[in-house]
């Protein structure tokens, strides 16, 4: 099995390589099959991907597009794959794609102790962030909302790897191949403020109103929230 990841590893980085003639077909290709069931790092695609965003060969926002759609498509194949399937299937033969029995039954305990927000926070989290789609299927989580709570994730990780390329330039790659655990982590931290502040942005515009906020809208429709 990981003689076949290193080979898996290594064809992607090949066809990486080609970018610039796949465009963004390649790169949602790519992504979509990060996202499913193949293990290896998103960042040898998106990083990659700004470089040449940067040097001109790609539209920045293009590139993101496509590599949050390709992330979107990958998530749904698990989610229905999951579905469709079951879990005793999944218990079975998940080893044959990549996923053990324990993977499987660790992302199914913090399903259910978080609930369908893990959908988002652990799109953020290495190694982690196929897998989380699973228990989504198995719970039969609302599509809609799964799709919402998928793209924010993704779109936030694809963001902030997607930029890291296109600031830095070459050496993004450069500094992915020497420091990939170093990378990888201020990777994350930068893609979880960002989840962070837009969850609170969120929450406190969705928040309820006060009791005293709706005496004074009752009495004053026109007057601003205390």
């Amino acid at each position: 099995m990981e003689q076949l990841t290193k080979l898996i590893e290594t064809l992607v980085t090949t066809w990486v390589g080609g970018l610039e003639q796949s465009g963004y077909w390649g790169i949602f290709i790519l992504m979509a099959i990060e996202s499913s069931f193949i293990p290896f790092p998103s960042e040898i695609v998106m990083l990659p991907a700004g470089v040449l965003a940067a040097e001109g060969k790609l539209n920045l926002y293009g590139a993101i597009a496509a590599g949050v759609a390709g992330s979107l498509a990958g998530g749904l194949f698990n989610y229905f794959f999951a579905l469709y399937l079951g879990r005793a299937f999944l218990l079975k033969y998940g080893k044959y794609v990549f996923v053990s029995p324990d993977q499987i039954e660790w992302a199914e305990s913090v399903w259910q102790k978080h609930g369908e927000l893990t959908t988002l926070v652990c799109r953020l989290l290495p190694a982690i962030r196929q897998i989380i789609s699973l228990p989504a299927g198995l719970a039969r989580m609302n599509l809609f909302r799964f799709c919402l709570w998928t793209t924010i994730g993704a779109g936030l990780w694809v963001i902030v790897l997607t930029v890291t390329g296109y600031w830095l330039g070459p050496s993004a790659e450069k500094l992915w191949s020497e420091r990939k655990v170093e990378v990888t982590i201020g990777l994350f931290l930068a893609a979880f403020l960002l989840a962070t502040t837009w969850l609170i942005v969120h929450r406190a515009r969705s928040r309820p109103k006060l009791a005293g906020d709706k005496i004074a809208e009752a009495i004053d429709p026109q007057a601003p929230p205390t």
